[in-house]
Formats: C-alpha cells, sequence, structure tokens
C-alpha cells in the first residue's frame, strides 16, 4: 500500500503542467522613464504691456514717425527701382505747372499736358476754377513715381475732375438713345435718399440714456440738425414739398419719400451741370446723406444752383456737412471712446473728401 508522500510525489509534474504560463511583453525593449528636459531662460521677462499714448501729441508725434519711416522705405524702394532701370517707375517730370491755354486752365508736368487716363484727352479746366487746378497741380507734384498715378487714392482729386470731364463729354454725346452717365447718377442717388443718414432718428431717449450738457438726447440733436438744413432746402431750392425721416420711432424698415418729392429732387438733380452732379456724387458716397450733399452743393456751386448767401447767414461748410452726416458716430464715440486708426481715420477721410467737392464745385464765378 503506498503512501500519502509517495501519492504526493507521483502528481507534482502533473499540477506544476497545469499552472498558466508568464505573460509574454508584446514589446521588446523595456520601459523606460521620461527624461524632462529642464527649462532654462533666455534672458529677463519681458517688459509689462505699456497702454497706448492717450494725448493727442504723442498721437501725432508718433504716427509722423511712423510716417517718416515709411516714407524713407519707399525712397529706398524708389532708389533701387531706378537704378534696376524701371523707367515707370520713375518720375519722368521735374516742374508741375498751370498755364492758360486755349480760354481753359492746363496742368503740365514739364511741357507735357495732363491728360485723362482712359480717353487721353486732355484735361481742360474752366478759367473760374483756379483753385481747382492748382490743387491738381500740387497733387501731381507730390507724386514720386508714375507708377503712383495709376493708383486712384493717390490721385482723388484727378479721378474726380476726369469724373465731371466725363459726365461733360456724355452730354455732348450726339446719339440721345445712349444711356447717359447722368441718368445712372440719379438713380443711385435716389436711392440714398430714401436710406439718408441725415433722416435716420433714433428712438425716444430712456430714463437711462445719455445726454449732452444742454439736456438733448441723441435723437433731439438729430432731429433739431435735420429740421436746420432741410428747412432751408425747402425754402431755398425744393420750395413746396415736405420732407419726411426714413427711420422715425421703434421702426426698423426705412420708408420712401412721396413720388411728389421724388419727382422734384429728379429734376433738380437733371439741371446739375457736370461739375456739379459729380461733386454730389462724391458727396452723397462720402457721407451717405443725400439732403446733407445737396445743401453742401448749393452752398458752395458757382453754377445756377448755387444760393448767394447773405453776410448774416452761416457758412454751411466742410465741417458743418461732416459733423451732420456722424452725428450717431460721434455721439457714440464721445459716449464709449473711439477706436484708434478707425473712427479717426474714417473722419478725416470724410472731410477730405468733402474738401475735393469744394475745389471741384467752386470758383470765382460766384459772388457771395
Amino acid at each position: 500500500m503506498k503512501t500519502a508522500a509517495q501519492l504526493a510525489l507521483r502528481l507534482r509534474p502533473r499540477i506544476a503542467s497545469c499552472a498558466p504560463s508568464p505573460a509574454r511583453l508584446i514589446h521588446a525593449s523595456a520601459a523606460r522613464t521620461a527624461n524632462v528636459a529642464p527649462v532654462v531662460g533666455t534672458g529677463p521677462p519681458p517688459e509689462p504691456p505699456v497702454p497706448a499714448a492717450g494725448t493727442l501729441h504723442e498721437r501725432v508725434a508718433r504716427r509722423r514717425k511712423q510716417a517718416e519711416m515709411l516714407k524713407s522705405a519707399k525712397d529706398i524702394r524708389a532708389a533701387r527701382d531706378g537704378k534696376d532701370g524701371g523707367g515707370f517707375k520713375r518720375r519722368f517730370w521735374k516742374d508741375v505747372s498751370v498755364a492758360v491755354v486755349d480760354g481753359a486752365l492746363q496742368v503740365f508736368l514739364d511741357a507735357r499736358a495732363l491728360r485723362h487716363p482712359t480717353t487721353k484727352r486732355i484735361v481742360r479746366i474752366p478759367l473760374s476754377k483756379q483753385n481747382l487746378a492748382t490743387a491738381l497741380a500740387i497733387e501731381w507734384d507730390v507724386l514720386s513715381s508714375a507708377q503712383q498715378a495709376t493708383r486712384q487714392h493717390l490721385i482723388p482729386l484727378t479721378s474726380l475732375v476726369c469724373r465731371a470731364l466725363d459726365i461733360a463729354a456724355d452730354d455732348a454725346s450726339p446719339t440721345p438713345e445712349a444711356t447717359k452717365i447722368r441718368t445712372t447718377i440719379a438713380t443711385t442717388l435716389l436711392r440714398y435718399l430714401d436710406t439718408d443718414s441725415l433722416l435716420c432718428w433714433a428712438p425716444p431717449a430712456g430714463p437711462h440714456d445719455n445726454r449732452n450738457q444742454a439736456g438733448e438726447s441723441l435723437r433731439d440733436v438729430q432731429k433739431r440738425t435735420a429740421e436746420e438744413i432741410v428747412s432751408f432746402m425747402t425754402t431755398h431750392v425744393w420750395p413746396g414739398i415736405k420732407i419726411e425721416p426714413v427711420l422715425d420711432g421703434e421702426s426698423i424698415m426705412p420708408r420712401k419719400q412721396s413720388e411728389g418729392v421724388r419727382e422734384v429732387i429728379q429734376g433738380w438733380i437733371a439741371g446739375l451741370d457736370a461739375w456739379e452732379i459729380a461733386g454730389l456724387e462724391r458727396a452723397v458716397l462720402a457721407g451717405k446723406s443725400f439732403v446733407t450733399a445737396a445743401r453742401f452743393i448749393t452752398e458752395w456751386s458757382e453754377g445756377p444752383v448755387g444760393i448767394i448767401r447773405s453776410d448774416a447767414e452761416t457758412t454751411f461748410g466742410v465741417e458743418e456737412a461732416a459733423r451732420a452726416t456722424n452725428l450717431e458716430v460721434t455721439w457714440q464715440t464721445e459716449q464709449w471712446g473711439e477706436v484708434e486708426d478707425t473712427h479717426d481715420v474714417n473722419k478725416e477721410d470724410v472731410r477730405r473728401q468733402l474738401g475735393s467737392v469744394v475745389l471741384l464745385v467752386s470758383g470765382s464765378g460766384k459772388s457771395s
């Protein structure tokens, strides 16, 4: 008979063969811990942010310095282009002058008369517009290369004068069935009448709305300004019509003026000469207000639509027109502050364009 010790020795190999085998690793290399590189500083910490200059003199000085740097870079590029032999990139004229030729003013680049960029006709300006011819000559005198003359934003007054000459040439066309430029302009400008920025008024002020020192709300200022301009126009230019606000109260959809009003204004546009309608178009596009632009044209035009003022009347100039078209923007920026290089640039651009309109339509032919 076998003892218990003998039975245990016989069963030990079987038990060992039934035991599970150890787990097999998938990868062959042994796992290692990450070696994080230490952060080594290359210098002192950066300076804290400095707020933008708050005073007007500091901002002007900074922009002047930036303008000088840009001018230096431009001079370097111009010298390099000239050295490389790029004739179009060099200024081919030395002096700019204005002379009277065949009963009209002409701008000369040395001995070459200034020509229309498309039609190649000589730009002829009426003798009464001496200021316009001088400003046009200055515009070409500040150009440093002929290539700059291909960029309209660098010759805005030249573009405006050529627009007026195109309208005059189109009016003199012998084919009446052709589409007139002034007809297209009149259709476009009447659309601005239906969304006139001068006639869009804010809702009545609430108890928490901002007011000026005189206690007026934004709506009060808009209404007062619009009534002054509209009253002048309906008294001296468009008598017998009534111009209504296009946005008033809580409405969000602008309303059109009555058909009788549109017919009177359309007839007034048709009576403008080429210089006046070109100036009206530029003024409307600058301020998005047809009524303000029309008031501006009648103030400065030397043509038949110009109103001869008495000494007691207040001049409606560039500042007044720009202020009337930007009432809401000015109101909001005074309360919340303006965005640098945005609101201030737009404000000056409106004044620049309105100033070009004054040069275009005014002249010695109007006595005040």
